[in-house]
């Protein structure tokens, strides 16, 4: 339970993405009940298609027929419901592979949202040592695990890119992906993050998936890249100098988290397994600084170890 007691605690800190097989699991309950939960889920999901408008016209997802779209209402059902995170998650919908069950073992999905920040100078883009950023990560989160596990929680480690970070200036898109690792956990996660740059904001598509995906996703990261675009009025290149705000980080910040408190943190523990009591985490992004940056020094009253 104390890895429970750790996603209760780091929600809004990052993205997290674990998983358990339900079906495998003696604990979980009737599978029976359990697989019926799991089709009436399914069947109860409205699948969209084709040219997908978000929410306030800001931008919008033109899909091929490998994928579909479901509606906030329905990835927050999906995402609670069907993979265990706690209630109240806000998106601007998911983008969900057409060929595979969004609740097996190989299910993934790409979670959309937005930050109206300001617009993101890429003026540093060409500087960035991405490597030199990831051993800065790592050494600021090593230092974190140790007041987790003085708080009693695990300790959760970045291992390193499983895709290094790249931007492409055309189409103002950075992605990148982060293999992650839990203490005592059997199986690695993977992080995979696409940010577009917007006049205002930056637009958010965090893959959650397991790190045995990674061929899988890296494949269809291609056709996701492709898939997002800002409206007229909205992109890159309608940001006015005279009027509009200019955001307070550039593009490492967007790598190493500097919105990460505002990203959301999403699992994949399989359907009702929140009540389990075994059941496999994979890791989490890492959090190096965020308990001081949401509450000015360590966590203050931590869930009971």
């Amino acid at each position: 339970m104390k890895y429970l007691r750790l996603l209760q605690a780091a929600l809004m800190l990052s993205t997290v993405c674990a998983y358990a097989d339900p079906a495998s699991d003696p604990a979980s309950g009737d599978a029976a009940g359990r697989k019926q939960k799991a089709e009436q889920l399914l069947a109860s999901l409205k699948p969209q298609h084709g040219t997908i408008k978000l929410s306030g016209d800001i931008a919008t997802l033109q899909l091929n027929d490998d994928f579909y779209y479901l509606s906030p209402g329905d990835a927050g059902r999906l995402l609670t419901e069907g993979w265990g995170n706690l209630p109240g998650i806000k998106t601007l919908g998911m983008i969900v592979p057409q060929a595979v069950n969004p609740l097996s073992r190989g299910g993934w999905g790409v979670v959309v949202n937005y930050i109206e920040d300001g617009h993101v100078s890429d003026a540093d883009a060409a500087k960035i040592d991405y490597n030199a950023l990831l051993q800065k990560m790592q050494k600021e989160d090593a230092a974190e695990n140790e007041q987790r596990k003085k708080q009693g929680y695990s300790g959760l480690q970045l291992l390193g890119w499983a895709e290094p970070p790249r931007y492409d200036a055309q189409t103002h898109k950075l992605y990148w992906a982060r293999e992650l690792k839990a203490d005592d956990a059997d199986i690695n996660t993977l992080n995979y993050s696409i940010r577009v740059l917007g006049r205002k904001g930056v637009l958010e598509l965090n893959a959650v998936a397991a790190m045995r995906d990674l061929a899988t996703v890296k494949a269809a990261m291609p056709e996701v890249l492709a898939f997002a675009n800002f409206t007229d009025g909205n992109r890159y290149t309608d940001f006015d100098s005279s009027t509009d705000k200019v955001a307070a980080y550039g593009l490492a910040a967007l790598v190493a988290g500097g919105i990460a408190a505002k990203a959301g943190l999403f699992a994949k523990l399989g359907l009702l397994l929140l009540a389990a009591k075994k059941f496999i985490v994979i890791g989490l992004v890492a959090v190096a600084g965020f308990f001081r940056k949401l509450f000015g020094g360590k966590p203050k009253n931590p869930p009971p170890g």
